[in-house]
């Protein structure tokens, strides 16, 4: 059974950087199923960036030029570097790997000063 841990949440001053990891076990990693989720309090989880087979990654509108999404093939794990921070990036953070409907168990991102 496919497990996904995210990892690298914390509180982060805005303007600042953070970088998440979701590490891949039990399954083959298949990174072009997978890309990162988030969701505010009293919102809908929203998609914030995605692989996709054959194109570049996918991002939101408010991750473009902000957020990266990358991977690791050695370590089966995915990545998501996010730059600038803003108060409104706070949320938890989910990883997802739609060809198995797996998700993460998230990770809490506070961006305060």
């Amino acid at each position: 059974q496919v497990q996904l841990v995210e990892s690298g949440g914390g509180l982060v001053q805005p303007g600042y950087s953070q970088r998440l990891s979701c590490k891949v076990s039990g399954s083959r990693f298949s990174p072009n199923a997978m890309g990162w989720y988030r969701q505010a309090p009293g919102k809908q989880r929203e998609l914030v960036a995605m692989f996709i087979s054959g194109g570049s990654p996918r991002y939101s509108g408010f991750a473009a030029g902000r957020f990266e999404i990358d991977k690791d093939y050695d370590k089966s794990m995915i990545y998501l570097q996010m730059n600038a921070l803003k108060p409104e990036d706070t949320a938890i953070y989910y990883c997802h790997e739609r060809r198995l409907g797996a998700w993460g168990q998230g990770t809490q991102v506070t961006v305060s000063s």
